[in-house]
């Protein structure tokens, strides 16, 4: 008989499953999957920011854009729980090998959902952005805070990605890596300060 193999689907746990299974370290879970639900809650605040400003602004097709976009954002990021458990299989096959030419080759994709992450947070803040001016005084803190839980998914994810490539034999690579994912954070922070500044004057 065949062996059942049970897969495990973190995006429907609670909150309180996910972050026991986050917080065990012989668990699936890793740094993108917390940084993917932090992202989905900053987009879910967002959402709600433009829903707020729907009652109160009627026919503009760019709040249209941004409430549309605001939810794909916030859909994928709660896919992207489970992705990043499978995006790190090949490294923990490799890892537990012991094959060293595997876990150098099986390292970067390790960490493609948290480069995605941080690359859609940027794009979450652009839309927050854009949102500042047309929504009303009492909602606008959802934005602030919305940008304020981007870097911080952004952040972390970064902080995952710069250790994974800590461990590369390639000094090249390992610095490239790491300048690259600074130069992206130091984009979104202006975006970011912009956001906030606009909602606390």
């Amino acid at each position: 008989m065949a062996e059942k193999i049970m897969i495990e689907v973190f995006k429907k746990k609670t909150m309180e499953e996910l972050s026991q299974a986050l917080a065990d370290p012989d668990g699936k879970l890793e740094t993108g999957s917390g940084a993917a639900v932090a992202a989905s809650v900053a987009a879910a605040l967002l959402c709600r920011a433009a829903a707020v400003t729907g009652k109160t602004v009627s026919g503009n097709e760019r709040l249209d854009y941004i409430a549309r976009n605001g939810e794909i954002l916030r859909s994928y990021m709660v896919h992207l729980i489970d992705e990043d458990v499978k995006c790190r299989g090949p490294l923990k096959r490799a890892i537990k090998e012991g094959d060293a030419r595997n876990i150098e080759a099986a390292r970067q994709p390790a960490v493609s959902i948290c480069a995605e992450i941080m690359n859609m947070m940027g794009k979450l803040l652009e839309l927050a952005r854009e949102l500042c001016p047309l929504c009303p005084k009492e909602a606008r803190h959802y934005l602030a805070e919305s940008a304020e839980l981007a870097m911080a998914a952004a952040r972390s994810a970064r902080c995952y990605i710069v250790d994974m490539a800590a461990y590369s034999t390639d000094e090249t690579y390992r610095f490239v890596t790491r300048r690259e994912n600074e130069l992206l954070l130091a984009q979104f922070a202006p975006l970011a300060e912009e956001i906030i500044k606009s909602v606390e004057a």
